[in-house]
């Protein structure tokens, strides 16, 4: 079989018996041998390997985000991206383009929105204002957290809105305190009394989406990814498809582990589905389920009240008695659990019903751990548990959240150091499309704790990781996150030939501000060059 030979580069392994190589050997998508540009070529250099010069470029471990939603990033492609958008003024403006170029009647949908970033002092849109700009069309715009929601008049109009009608649990349709009427603002699992109205995508449209979603991870430097997506493309057989097509038939994309909605579980069990299902490029992952909302709309749950909003507590998503029966389905079936969790008391129940149930085979994860009190540390500190963490998080969220939560919590918000010097297990992520697609982004927030723009030190600075712990996080900790460690995560022989090449040295250099200026100079995918 013919072989390849990466070489004449400065390859981080990872592993710390042989840390740096020049050269990787490549057969069969797997690592044959690793060692100096000399030794390989001299070795394996024959007339059927193909050699590929690094030109003295770094090399990490395959770039690995554990939790993303492939799914939104595609719809953020295909509808009306908001993301980055700095006043209401301009909001407004990009919603009427849209409106006029869209047929009558025909829903409107954007993503992105981020009233926090707004700096003209403006508030979110009116319903009116929404009306005034989208007079014929229904709108749906979800927040960039996507646990809130913005409806226009019309919307309401094609859901039947009526003051009398039932609410999901956990959900709230916003009422003007006046008039006592929507105002246009949706929060949480009310928006399914608009996603049940809305005509879905064709599936031709979703793959296409999906194919330059994948293909701008790939562009990023990520090799494989997390992603949570059954309730935005239609279930789980439809996204199943959709993923298997672009990946195994057509033989494009990267590696997918698929997170699997709850109320899929079912479809799984008659499917004979469950975790690990599939093959080394696309496999079923762990359940997914949501313990609280966000702290931009005070719906993550707490222990203490909102600083801000002393009444206020947070939303509990499920029922305690309700979630434990799932959970308890869950494991009885053998599959592992992922759990959205940014309260302290969201992560405390979790933990409480966990702890009442065996571990399973592969690991239970808890996505974003935003807060966390002492006491729950050492609980987490568990080999069978993963911190899915988002580093980006804290730079989107300062500096609202210091008066969101008062300065006495502050220290144990997104407390990565402490996490990682504590014995928990961490792997990195960003959350796409609520937060960047792009691994240097993670690393440069994790390194500083403050945006590309800022020159402070950094908001609870004593949490800054290291440029090397915060590499492990995109690599080792993805491997982790879906019990992969074996065979990705490290370059180490018989692993996955899945490398990213930078234009710069990430452990050589003196600011973190440089990591804006690298750039992805190969992806490579079971020894294939895909950008």
């Amino acid at each position: 079989m013919s072989k390849t030979i990466f070489t004449n580069g400065k390859i981080y392994t990872l592993n710390k018996n042989q840390p740096i190589v020049e050269s990787i050997v490549v057969e069969n998508g797997k690592i044959v041998e690793l060692g100096s540009h000399e030794d390989m070529i001299l070795q394996w250099g024959r007339h059927d390997t193909t050699i590929i010069d690094l030109q003295g470029k770094m090399a990490t471990p395959g770039m690995i985000d554990s939790h993303l939603h492939l799914s939104g990033v595609a719809f953020n492609l295909l509808d009306l991206d908001l993301v980055g958008v700095t006043s209401k003024h301009d909001m407004l403006h990009k919603i009427r383009e849209k409106a006029g170029a869209i047929p009558q009647g025909k829903w409107l949908i954007g993503i992105g929105w981020d009233e926090n970033l707004f700096n003209d002092g403006s508030t979110i849109p009116t319903i009116e204002e929404l009306d005034y700009v989208a007079p014929n069309c229904p709108i749906f715009l979800k927040r960039i957290c996507h646990h809130a929601f913005l409806v226009n008049s019309k919307a309401l109009e094609v859901c039947q809105y009526d003051p009398s009608m039932t609410v999901p649990t956990g959900g709230q349709i916003v009422l003007d305190p006046v008039t006592k009427k929507p105002n246009g603002l949706i929060l949480e699992t009310a928006a399914k009394l608009f996603t049940d109205q809305i005509l879905d995508k064709s599936f031709d449209e979703l793959k296409h989406g999906l194919e330059l979603a994948m293909q701008l991870a790939v562009t990023k430097g990520l090799t494989s990814v997390h992603t949570n997506d059954p309730l935005y493309f239609g279930g789980l057989d439809q996204t199943y498809k959709l993923y298997n097509e672009i990946i195994n038939h057509d033989h494009k994309g990267l590696r997918c582990n698929l997170l699997i909605d709850y109320p899929f579980l079912n479809d799984l069990k008659e499917r004979g589905m469950a975790a690990g299902f599939g093959n080394e490029k696309l496999q079923i992952g762990a359940i997914k389920f949501f313990a609280d909302g966000a702290f931009g709309r005070r719906t993550a749950l707490l222990k203490e009240p909102y600083h801000d909003a002393p009444q206020q507590f947070g939303e509990e998503m499920q029922d305690k008695a309700a979630l434990f029966d799932m959970f308890k389905e869950v494991k009885e079936y053998g599959m592992p659990i992922a759990v959205h969790t940014i309260g302290d008391k969201a992560l405390e129940d979790v933990l409480d019903l966990l702890d009442q149930l065996p571990k399973g085979q592969h690991r239970d994860r808890f996505i974003h751990v935003s807060l966390i009190r002492e006491e729950l540390i050492a609980r987490l500190a568990d080999s069978s548990r993963i911190a899915d963490i988002q580093p980006r998080f804290v730079v989107s969220d300062y500096p609202w959240i210091k008066e969101r939560l008062g300065e006495e919590r502050e220290k144990n918000l997104y407390a990565w150091k402490t996490l990682l010097s504590r014995g928990v297990i961490c792997a990195g992520g960003s959350d796409a499309p609520v937060e960047p697609l792009d691994p240097l982004l993670g690393l440069h927030a994790a390194l500083t704790r403050r945006l590309p723009s800022q020159s402070h030190q950094g908001w609870n600075e004593k949490e800054k990781l290291s440029i090397l712990e915060a590499v492990k996080l995109f690599t080792i900790g993805g491997a982790y996150a879906t019990n992969e460690e074996h065979v990705k995560g490290t370059l180490t022989q018989a692993k996955f030939a899945d490398m990213t090449v930078f234009s710069k040295d990430l452990f050589a250099i003196e600011h973190p501000d440089e990591l804006l200026s690298n750039k992805v100079e190969m992806t490579i995918i079971d020894g294939e060059v895909r950008c």
